[in-house]
């Protein structure tokens, strides 16, 4: 018997984000943003509201505090122009090149710059990423998208965001000098392979988001930074005795 077709979910209500970690200033050609417009376009198609970036466009500065202006810096576009954007967002996905087979120095930026805001909490107590989906993009023309992929799903989920499955995708073309995704005759447009990921990745995230959002969120259990600096360890037996 043919199951019957799932609904069609609604996804109108959900932000996401999508930042750009190229080390090309805009407006230069980024693979990576081809790429990631892919994804944008069907999430915009499906009614998500769509902001995307290029981090390296804005001043921001290097650092693992909230505002770097208080540490010496003249200048650190973080707190007041990418930090809201990313707080309001549902889903935050990241897309990056490969160099040397690993993230861009840019994206490594972005995490440090993440995890300093991952001790704030958000209304209910938790830390502030929970309840916030995650999702990665790469693209190069060397080896290492599972490895940029896992590194950079590792941070998200690890300072609060959920990862749902199947939540990266890239595309790298032949190993050393050769055409890059957007680059005439690449192949990468075309790619079936990429673009059944890319597919997956980009209605992933939207599912777990909107089941996230029509759950109220992560439950708050078990999970509240201020009821365990308190005292509260939510069942948690520090002295179990042994037998």
């Amino acid at each position: 018997m043919t199951p019957a077709p799932a609904p069609i979910a609604n996804f109108s209500e959900l932000r996401a984000i999508y930042i750009n970690c190229t080390l090309k200033r805009s407006p230069e050609l980024s693979h990576t943003q081809g790429l990631m417009d892919r994804s944008i376009a069907l999430m915009q198609k499906l009614g998500v509201t769509v902001e995307s970036l290029r981090l390296i466009d804005h001043p921001v500065a290097t650092g693992v505090y909230p505002d770097m202006r208080e540490h010496g810096w003249a200048q650190d576009a973080w707190p007041d122009e990418i930090w809201p954007k990313i707080r309001e967002a549902d889903i935050l996905v990241i897309g990056g090149p490969l160099w040397l087979g690993d993230n861009s120095s840019i994206t490594r930026l972005l995490i440090e710059r993440l995890y300093a805001m991952s001790s704030q909490v958000n209304e209910r107590g938790q830390y502030i990423f929970y309840g916030k989906t995650g999702g990665v993009i790469i693209t190069g023309n060397e080896d290492g998208i599972k490895h940029a992929a896992s590194s950079l799903l590792y941070s998200l989920q690890h300072i609060g965001f959920v990862i749902p499955p199947a939540a990266d995708a890239g595309w790298i073309g032949e190993v050393g000098p050769g055409p890059s995704y957007l680059d005439p005759d690449s192949g990468g447009p075309e790619n079936d392979f990429t673009n059944r990921n890319t597919t997956f990745m980009t209605y992933n995230v939207l599912h777990l988001s909107r089941m996230l959002k029509d759950a109220g969120g992560i439950p708050a259990q078990g999970n509240l930074i201020g009821q365990w600096s308190n005292g509260e360890r939510s069942g948690f037996d520090a002295n179990p005795e042994y037998r």
